[in-house]
């Protein structure tokens, strides 16, 4: 992976859930992927479970959200991204995630390290 390459996977994974479904997921993540929502969760393992956990989290593709990021390291298949997400109905999100990559540029671990207004004092 390389900064460029990085890039267009965030990119694909905003317009990701920008979209109806979950189809798109089998276009950013492999088939057995270890996908952590903070670095204390139980992994959600799979592209099923994954799935589930989007339609979960979300309010659905018409949801309101301004998306930053910036691409922070590459070292081989891992990658670090910072990312900042204005939701209209919400909190301001800050979050580092920490990426894996297989050879055909699929995620296989993805860790997010996220954080919301009132957490500053890491409580």
């Amino acid at each position: 992976m390389d900064r460029n390459a990085v890039e267009a996977w965030v990119a694909g994974y905003e317009r990701a859930w920008r979209s109806e479904g979950t189809d798109g997921l089998g276009e950013l993540f492999g088939v057995e992927v270890e996908y952590l929502a903070s670095p204390w969760a139980q992994p959600i393992r799979g592209l099923g479970e994954l799935g589930k956990f989007w339609e979960e989290g979300r309010d659905g593709a018409d949801e309101a959200f301004v998306m930053e990021s910036e691409v922070v390291a590459v070292e081989g298949e891992t990658a670090v991204v910072r990312v900042a997400v204005e939701y209209a109905r919400d909190v301001p999100w800050r979050d580092l995630w920490v990426l894996r990559f297989g050879q055909d540029g699929l995620c296989r671990r993805f860790e997010e390290w996220p954080f919301a207004p009132g957490q500053e004092d890491g409580q």
